[in-house]
């Protein structure tokens, strides 16, 4: 039977596979050329114009890489465009975020106990934000302040921070540095799609039309290249985060993943300085690991504080309004409550697993759809079926869900 919760979830799956997919594609792409660039050496006889070359050997064949600073003397017959696995990781990724935390909102996204705002609303701050963080930081790089890299990329990390700490003050936890890595991954694809690529199409025009390039284009486009190699790692913490209760539902949340933004320059500034050549740099590896100790001690240091009991939606209502509602709710303190609790019974386990809680009639109502995923449809949960939750007990599960929709 293909209810709409199934529909949901394998789409949701589909999407998430084709992020992935398309993320490895532009991250792989984005490493190789980094890497590539920096290997460059000079050499004796190099075409005119050429700028650098490197050998490389790989898949028992060896190739020759040439490059041109502005451009070769005329347009090559085949040229390869790296633009569609940028724009298909960002395009996959914003779907995955209306799929699951716009049309999930009231489970994902909006938390009464942080700010009790209509979905709508959140869904309006989110895009909103999301436009705000490519404006703000295209400006800051044409305005006179971005011609010192370094003194953009400060103002950079202050301003990713201070939109981790807002993100805090408006969304869950989970959704809070899930949307700072959407807003950080925006500005990256953004410097593709709006920079990189329409700079290299003018060069190309200019070529067609025999016109020498200017090489303020590549100079521009190399810059944002360079932000971009030093956001990648962070954004990947961030996306990954939501699996991870203790950097997502920490009251320090918004300072680790302001730690992970400086872990990413650290480990960058490692791999580039070995792909240049140089002596790499062991004590990145020392900052790396004090900052990510930082991290975990952060994550344990305190949670958030709510108040009163928690607010159900007009959604999760009708789930504890339907028929059966107290069976599956005592079913689920019997199987499922020992581990997915404020604080867990279940030897080894020492926090909710990813961050769900089933313990009052609220905690159930909320997590419907997942608890009928989970242990209604699928034998997911309880792991290996630890707690024996009977046939009897799943197929009542199905039931509730069913009668509420």
């Amino acid at each position: 039977m293909y209810d709409l919760a199934v529909l949901e979830a394998w789409a949701e799956f589909a999407v998430r596979w084709l992020h992935v997919i398309t993320g490895i594609a532009w991250i792989g792409s984005s490493f190789f050329f980094i890497a590539l660039d920096l290997g460059l050496r000079k050499a004796e006889g190099m075409p005119k114009l050429a700028h650098g070359e490197e050998w490389q050997v790989h898949g028992g064949g060896f190739y020759h890489m040439t490059k041109y600073l502005v451009a070769p003397e005329r347009l090559p017959d085949h040229l390869t465009w790296h633009k569609w696995e940028s724009y298909f990781t960002w395009i996959s990724g914003f779907v995955l975020l209306v799929l699951v935390y716009y049309l999930g909102a009231e489970l994902y996204l909006v938390d009464p106990n942080v700010a009790d705002i209509p979905v709508w609303g959140a869904v309006l701050i989110s895009l909103g934000s999301l436009g705000f963080g490519w404006m703000a930081y295209d400006l800051l790089c044409k305005s006179k302040f971005g011609e010192n890299n370094t003194r953009l990329m400060v103002l950079l990390f202050v301003l990713l921070v201070i939109m981790a700490w807002g993100y805090t003050q408006v969304f869950t936890g989970r959704a809070a540095l899930l949307h700072l890595g959407a807003f950080t991954a925006t500005i990256m694809s953004g410097n593709v799609f709006f920079v990189i690529i329409r700079n290299q199409k003018i060069v190309v025009e200019d070529l067609k039309a025999g016109r020498e390039p200017d090489a303020k284009y590549g100079k521009i486009a190399k810059q944002r290249s360079t932000h971009n190699n030093y956001l990648t790692l962070p954004v990947l913490f961030l996306m990954l985060s939501n699996h991870y209760p203790l950097a997502f539902a920490s009251e320090y949340n918004w300072l680790i993943a302001g730690l992970v933004f400086l872990m990413g320059v650290t480990i960058r500034h490692y791999f580039n300085t070995k792909h240049m050549g140089g002596e790499p740099p062991l004590w990145t590896w020392a900052i790396t690991v004090t900052l990510f100790m930082a991290a975990v001690w952060l994550s344990v240091l305190g949670t958030p504080e709510t108040e009163g009991e928690a607010q159900l939606s007009p959604g999760a209502m009708r789930f504890a309004e339907a028929e059966g509602f107290e069976d599956v709710h005592d079913i689920v303190l019997g199987r499922c409550s020992m581990c997915h609790a404020k604080e867990p019974s279940w030897d080894g386990i020492y926090w909710p697993p990813k961050g769900v809680v089933l313990e009052s009639a609220a905690d159930l109502a909320t997590q419907a759809k997942a608890v009928y995923l989970q242990s209604g449809l699928s034998h997911a949960m309880p792991p290996a079926n630890l707690s024996y939750m009977e046939p009897q007990e799943r197929a009542a599960i199905v039931a509730w869900y069913r009668a509420a929709r």
